[in-house]
């Protein structure tokens, strides 16, 4: 007969687990609906004149809400291309098997939050030493030369956020020659000295051959343009790390612990790759709702959480957002405060994924 702690911890052992094997049941399949681009229309070359606003900000009410219903998909999701000459062009789409079908928010309780972007504590972890910055998934990480982060996603191509490139009106001075920053860790130092100092991480550049971004970020408004907060990098050569592949974002009750994940260059942590994870708070049909903390530079850090893989059988880490920055969000008459990502949807899957492969049938198979 088992003793009182002996039940006490066996019961302890058990509640730890059930979540645990209650997110091992694989979630439902959904259906992928496809792009059909138009041919692309030349537009007048950019003139670089914005600034990159790394601290981004927003705030979203019923009138926000009232006119995510009222814009029309195909429309936002029709993108610009630019190139690294300054050319541009804009493709329009029509969209085959849409399903506008959203999560809607949630509407239950939370305590009001007066601070921005850390919450509490700070629960920030820096990522450091040879072993770490080498090892997936941290390797997935990279600087976007405007001030921001990304996440690789194919050999060729960085996931960011559109912010960082783009202010919605014109594309920022940094775009005209972007740049994406691998970091090395800090044994390559050895090898290229004066280059870092000791002890500190490397990083080596490559160049980007072209960025789309969808339109649905540059004919805002911010409240609204914020759920179109992505932009796709299209390096001049493939790169030798791991990448980590993309999937539609399933509901939080989906996800393995219900958390998301995302490493990024915080600002306040200069040379250092800063890891954090949290439970997702609330979720709308576009958006995910978090206290992950962060700060300026953590922008389009790729947000990634365990994805249930039906053609490997088992959990995978998968991206399934972009990190924006923070909302105000204004549910029942009570203002909350949020840092956001961008969900992938169906939608936003088949257009970024079309970004990536250049045609609906490598998409399909996805």
């Amino acid at each position: 007969m088992a003793t009182p702690w002996e039940s006490s911890l066996l019961t302890h052992l058990l509640l730890l687990l059930l979540p645990l094997a209650l997110s091992l049941l694989p979630p439902p399949s959904s259906h992928l609906p496809a792009l059909l681009p138009h041919p692309p229309r030349p537009l007048a070359r950019s003139r670089f004149s914005s600034r990159a606003e790394l601290d981004l900000s927003s705030r979203c009410n019923a009138s926000c809400f009232r006119w995510r219903a009222l814009e029309p998909l195909a429309d936002r999701l029709a993108f610009e291309t630019l190139y690294a000459d300054g050319s541009r062009t804009l493709t329009a789409v029509d969209v085959e098997g849409e399903d506008a079908g959203g999560l809607g928010l949630a509407g239950r309780p939370r305590p009001k939050r007066v601070r921005r972007q850390i919450y509490g504590a700070d629960g920030r972890f820096n990522i450091q030493g040879n072993d770490f910055l080498q090892d997936y998934p941290f390797s997935t990480a990279v600087k976007i030369s405007t001030g921001c982060t990304g996440v690789l996603v194919s050999k060729h191509h960085v996931l960011t956020a559109a912010h960082c490139v783009h202010d919605g009106k014109d594309y920022v001075k940094g775009a005209r020659k972007l740049r994406v920053g691998f970091l090395m860790p800090p044994s390559a130092n050895n090898s290229r000295e004066g280059r870092a100092p000791a002890g500190r991480p490397l990083v080596r550049w490559a160049r980007v051959k072209r960025t789309r971004v969808p339109k649905g970020w540059i004919q805002g408004p911010l409240e609204i343009a914020m759920d179109f907060d992505y932009a796709l990098l299209e390096l001049r050569g493939p790169h030798r790390r791991p990448f980590m592949r993309l999937s539609v974002a399933p509901s939080s009750d989906d996800l393995a612990g219900k958390r998301i994940h995302f490493s990024g260059f915080d600002s306040d942590r200069p040379g250092e790759l800063v890891y954090r994870f949290c439970p997702v708070e609330e979720e709308s049909s576009d958006l995910i709702y978090q206290h992950c903390d962060a700060r300026p530079g953590a922008s389009g850090s790729g947000v990634y959480g365990r994805v249930w893989d039906n053609s490997l059988e088992r959990w995978e880490r998968k991206v399934i957002g972009i990190f924006s920055g923070h909302q105000w969000l204004e549910i029942d008459g009570e203002n909350r405060d949020y840092n956001v990502a961008v969900r992938i949807t169906p939608l936003k899957f088949a257009q970024i994924c079309y970004w990536v492969h250049g045609n609906r049938a490598d998409c399909s198979r996805e």
